[in-house]
């Protein structure tokens, strides 16, 4: 391989390298309606003047994080709850009818027999995922993230779901998080990762501990 076309592999290889650490650090490039509805909130108040083309660019995170300062939030750059609630827009909004059945499929799987509120904060911590940099920022890709629930892999996520885990989804959409905003739960009891253990522990609902 000659100099220059190495040089190029290189510098192209970096510069993916920098488009994914950007992506994950403040959600640039996520795309879709949801991206849309905020733009033109954004834009009807002000902070946006860009156009509305559903795409989570530079100037669409220069505007939230210019609104987040205006309304006392987290200048992360990032829209989460609290974010979109002070836009006046709807988490129910943003997830469709599948998301809503995934996500009561995972909770049923993980958090089957446990409390009500258990179930909740388990459908909570697959929503917070979403908005953390460190997970993927789509709900399927949370949940089907290799390696992060067991359920997916010892047969319990094709169990049918229950009517607890449904209502359960739909009160995490809606904002209901008695988890504190882990993104983390795990059971002590059978739990054999030590790193888990190491987390910082939020609270405990059930047999599950929700940590930070």
């Amino acid at each position: 391989m000659n100099r220059p076309l190495k040089l190029f592999i290189t510098i192209f290889v970096l510069f993916c390298m920098l488009c994914i650490t950007v992506g994950a650090l403040s959600k640039m490039g996520s795309t879709g309606s949801e991206v849309s509805e905020i733009q033109t909130r954004l834009k009807e108040w002000g902070y946006y003047n860009g156009k509305v083309d559903g795409i989570f660019g530079t100037a669409t995170r220069n505007a939230v994080i210019k609104f987040q300062k205006s309304n006392g939030l987290e200048a992360d750059g990032i829209v989460g709850t609290k974010t979109l609630a002070a836009l006046g827009i709807s988490k129910t909004n943003v997830y469709n009818s599948a998301d809503y059945e995934l996500l009561a499929r995972i909770i049923s799987a993980e958090a089957r027999g446990e409390t009500y509120l258990g179930q909740v904060a388990v459908g909570a911590v697959v929503l917070n995922r979403i908005e953390h940099p460190s997970f993927p920022d789509t709900l399927s890709g949370v949940v089907y993230q290799n390696g992060a629930f067991s359920c997916l892999y010892d047969g319990q996520f094709y169990e049918p779901i229950s009517d607890s885990a449904y209502s359960a989804a739909r009160d995490a959409i809606n904002g209901l998080d008695p988890s504190g905003g882990a993104i983390y739960y795990y059971n002590p009891s059978v739990a054999t990762n030590k790193w888990i253990f190491s987390r910082p522990v939020i609270t405990t609902i059930g047999r599950h501990v929700f940590c930070a």
